[in-house]
């Protein structure tokens, strides 16, 4: 299978409030191909958010190298840097983060329209995906009047809609009750394979942890493969 993402010897140093050096990640390595589900489980303070931010180019590494979809991080200015993010690269946070004054057309039209797609084809492609994460009967419902499940599927619509090499999900059943917590677990079970991208979810959720291809658990900096959802922590 393709690599869509790796991570080598990924290092992340931060100035702990002492002024001491706290290592976050030390010689973390990761590889993920298109198609693929992993999700990342550990303790709270483990370094899951800090690892999916160097991963979503979001903040850089002390050390290590990250590569997407063949292009090194480390070698791309700014510009470049928030091109691959906008482009390559699709985040479901634990809150949606959906614009209120927007339908949920609207909301997964929009990055597209920001990137100059003419309307019509935003419009076309976002409805598509709207239905594809059962949402075709909602595009123009607010996310005042949507629940709290189907305000998070917009979001995954959302981002989708640059066909996206990989998607970086953070605790993204975290804000939901069981009922809307199982429908997006559904989802996320069929995502990679449904759309070829590699997909990469932080949790702590159990459930949504076992729909994974692989679990991953961070521990002392770095990654470490667990045999089963029984050896989750």
């Amino acid at each position: 299978m393709t690599i869509a993402l790796r991570a080598e010897q990924l290092c992340k140093v931060y100035e702990g409030g002492d002024g001491q050096p706290l290592q976050i990640l030390s010689g973390l390595d990761l590889e993920i191909s298109r198609g693929e589900f992993v999700a990342i489980v550990g303790a709270s303070g483990a370094g899951k958010s800090t690892l999916l931010h160097l991963l979503g180019a979001l903040d850089p590494p002390t050390s290590g190298r990250v590569t997407l979809d063949g292009a090194l991080y480390a070698e791309a200015g700014d510009e470049a840097l928030a091109e691959l993010r906008n482009r390559k690269l699709g985040f479901v946070f634990q809150f949606h983060h959906l614009l209120r004054e927007f339908s949920a057309l609207e909301n997964v039209m929009l990055p597209l329209q920001i990137a100059g797609v003419h309307d019509s084809a935003a419009r076309e492609r976002a409805t598509r995906l709207l239905g594809e994460v059962g949402l075709g009967e909602r595009l123009t419902h607010r996310p005042a009047q949507l629940s709290g499940g189907e305000q998070q599927r917009v979001a995954v619509a959302r981002a989708l809609i640059h066909d996206p090499v990989v998607v970086l999900a953070d605790e993204p059943s975290g804000n939901l009750d069981h009922a809307n917590g199982q429908r997006l677990h559904d989802l996320f079970a069929g995502l990679a394979a449904r759309f070829n991208t590699a997909v990469v979810a932080v949790t702590h959720n159990r459930a949504l942890a076992e729909r994974a291809d692989r679990i991953l658990a961070l521990e002392g900096g770095r990654l470490h493969p667990l045999s089963g959802p029984e050896a989750m922590p």
